[in-house]
């Protein structure tokens, strides 16, 4: 995809850093220990600085300005030195809990449930009262008050968990952005989420619960707090087509019997798998291999993702961010001896109903596209042809047909955009795709 995201303006953290003192006794004479601030309190406190605040608020500590000294809220008799030091972009390893946490999915079979658009996006416009087209990308009059939304839920859910300055912060740096069009708000979204906060973890958590009928009152309960936000992170207008060709890798810590699970899925081709949250990769292999004892590689074939190394305050973890909704097979699980990991091969894949590939024929114009979609954009890819020798033309004819109607799927998807609409109108009259079966 294009690498339309320049580096957003409200980045703060590109140059300094704030640390505390961490040593039992701070004012002691031995040799001082420093560790920084979270990601969130640094930029409250570089925000307080820039506007010459005395104090700065953080969850549980006040940072005195003045004395450069952090105070305990409940105790102001307990202090510690602060310092802000030159930020140093050393070439760190990935954040494990971005890049190696448990690779929610939910297991489907042949029988396609969820389709092109995640169930959680389209409870989220349900819940909001949008109608099929209302999407701040198309209606700009719609941005100010979804921003407000998504800012008063994060401070909500931030000051359940004792978050509050931090939502605040977020809330604040989310509603700054609000009347400067979709681009500008999407870009705030997407670097608030790459950073240390509660918010990437909680709407992760609440949208792994898709699926699960034991935690549906959970997700569903988070529809007014959490999906505003979560909206207007999916409603991407920079990364509008899919990206296909690339090689993304995410690494997991899994027993056996979670390895066996997916070589099950290999054997039955008819499975395939989901994603009903947003799942950061990464683009370097190298750092991911030195995570856990799995590493995926997922081929993206035709999906939705979204660069978000240019936004981010750790551009060298070369985050990509897959969209939920998102499908995939298992191709392959192997041993490799020689680095003693496990590694799982997995094909990306938005889904698409019959109903769509209809949709998809008409555009391409192709007759073979239609005849072999299903078998390619389904639940399965059709290899019966890969071992054909060479000398039988009959086969070795459909084998070729096949690949070329590939391209030309991939071409007539390419018109679409993530909520099943044609980008381009100009170049066909369909409409929009069937997004729910």
């Amino acid at each position: 995809m294009g690498s339309g995201a320049s580096r957003t303006s409200n980045s703060l953290l590109k140059d300094v850093e704030w640390k505390w003192q961490s040593n039992e006794n701070p004012f002691s004479e031995e040799s001082a220990e420093w560790k920084p601030y979270s990601d969130l309190e640094n930029l409250i406190i570089e925000r307080a600085l820039k506007n010459k605040q005395q104090r700065a608020f953080l969850d549980g500590h006040i940072i005195d300005l003045e004395s450069n000294l952090q105070v305990l809220s409940t105790d102001h008799s307990k202090q510690r030195p602060i310092k802000r030091v030159k930020r140093k972009r050393e070439n760190r390893d990935l954040r494990k809990a971005r890049f190696m946490n448990r690779l929610f999915y939910k297991k489907h079979s042949s029988n396609p449930e969820y389709v092109w658009v995640s169930p959680f996006i389209i409870e989220v416009r349900r819940h909001l009262g949008l109608l099929p087209d209302d999407l701040p990308s198309k209606n700009r009059s719609l941005i100010p008050d979804l921003v407000e939304k998504a800012a008063h839920g994060i401070i909500e859910e931030g000051t359940k968990i004792n978050k509050k300055y931090d939502a605040l912060e977020l809330a604040l740096r989310l509603t700054e952005q609000k009347d400067k069009g979709i681009e500008e708000v999407w870009k705030c979204c997407a670097y608030l989420y790459t950073l240390e906060s509660f918010l990437y973890e909680k709407l992760h958590e609440v949208m792994v619960s898709v699926g699960d009928k034991n935690k549906e009152q959970l997700w569903r309960s988070k529809l007014g707090t959490l999906g505003p936000f979560c909206l207007l992170l999916w409603d991407d207008p920079i990364h509008r087509k899919l990206t296909t060709g690339k090689t993304l890798y995410r690494a997991a810590e899994l027993q056996l019997d979670e390895i066996n699970e997916y070589k099950g899925m290999v054997e039955d081709r008819k499975n395939y798998g989901s994603f009903q949250a947003y799942i950061s990769c990464s683009r370097n292999r190298a750092k991911v291999e030195k995570l856990g004892n799995t590493l995926f590689i997922m081929e993206v074939f035709i999906a939705f993702t979204a660069n978000l190394s240019p936004l981010s305050e750790y551009p060298k973890e070369e985050e990509e961010l897959i969209t939920p909704g998102v499908c995939f097979r298992v191709t392959r699980v192997v041993v490799d001896d020689k680095k003693k990991i496990n590694v799982i091969y997995l094909q990306l894949r938005q889904r698409f109903t019959v109903g769509d590939i209809t949709e998809i024929s008409k555009i391409s114009g192709d007759a073979y596209v239609h005849r072999n979609a299903v078998n390619i954009m389904g639940t399965y890819i059709d290899n019966d042809y890969a071992d054909t020798p060479a000398h039988d033309n009959c086969h070795h004819n459909a084998h070729v047909s096949i690949r070329v109607d590939r391209r030309r799927i991939i071409q007539a998807a390419m018109m679409y955009d993530r909520d099943g609409y044609v980008i381009d109108k100009k170049k066909s009259e369909t409409g929009k795709m069937n997004t729910e079966s």
